[in-house]
């Protein structure tokens, strides 16, 4: 499996408990629940994504962890803006989030290559 790939399909999983994680750290968004389930989620898939992409060019496990941290914390970020109250409980778990990807994906090894040569 690609790395983009591989970084895609566990930023969409840690996506979802980054959304569920809405419900412990502010009780009172229950009612939107779904709907920040599904934009963390996205959010996640993004961000797997691009940290994939990053971990195929740049093969570093330190420099993987601090791009995902920057990618998770600014996509976090950019929810806050659009007039989250909840700076904190978005921007940490958001963060943390890139933090796994990032390091997943630098230890993740993809698979050879297969060279289609006909004779």
């Amino acid at each position: 499996m690609s790395k983009p790939l591989f970084g895609l399909l566990l930023g969409g999983i840690l996506g979802i408990f980054d959304g569920l994680s809405a419900l412990l750290s502010a009780p009172q968004t229950r009612p939107e629940i779904l709907g920040i389930v599904i934009g963390s989620t996205m959010k996640g898939v993004i961000a797997g994504l691009l940290i994939g992409f990053f971990a195929r060019k740049v093969k570093s496990v330190p420099l993987g962890i601090l791009f995902g941290l920057v990618v998770g914390g600014l996509l976090a970020y950019g929810v806050v803006l659009m007039g989250n109250p909840y700076f904190w409980e978005i921007v940490l778990p958001g963060s943390l989030v890139g933090v796994i990807v990032g390091y997943a994906t630098q230890k993740h090894a993809e698979a050879p290559r297969v060279s289609s040569t006909v004779a």
